[in-house]
């Protein structure tokens, strides 16, 4: 399981420095695919393979459209984690959620995934996800 947030910076390049107690478990590649709310998600190897055979069985019951796959697969890359564990984050992922050279990010768990984020956009939906649980007691 993934949880915890941390702030980091990408460089000049395009590299994210992973946090090291997800590293583990990441080690030594990694899939970047484009998330939900505009992030990106970081999967194991084995989550990656996981998430693909359900899109394909969705698109064969109709519950996802062979559009959605394709966007999915064009869009997820396979990268190596280097010797000091970072990450490339092609230009095509940072562009999607926001993310430019030389900047803050924030890298966060997701349980069964790591998010990369830019930070006011991660501020908005996790300040709506706890408005959300708070209101549910009232």
């Amino acid at each position: 399981m993934f949880v915890g947030v941390h702030e980091r910076q990408l460089d000049p390049k395009g590299r994210l420095a992973l946090p090291a107690s997800f590293r583990p478990r990441l080690e030594p590649r990694c899939f970047l695919s484009i998330g939900r709310d505009k992030c990106v998600d970081i999967l194991t190897a084995e989550a990656f393979e996981s998430a693909a055979r359900d899109s394909m069985e969705k698109v064969r019951n109709g519950e996802m459209s062979l559009n959605q796959q394709r966007a999915q697969a064009s869009n997820t890359f396979e990268v190596a984690i280097d010797a000091q564990g970072r990450i490339n984050i092609e230009e095509k992922l940072r562009e999607y959620a926001g993310l430019t050279l030389n900047s803050r990010v924030v890298v966060s768990g997701s349980f069964d995934r790591v998010e990369i984020w830019n930070p006011e956009r991660h501020d908005r939906v996790v300040t709506m996800g706890i408005e959300q649980i708070a209101g549910s007691g009232e």
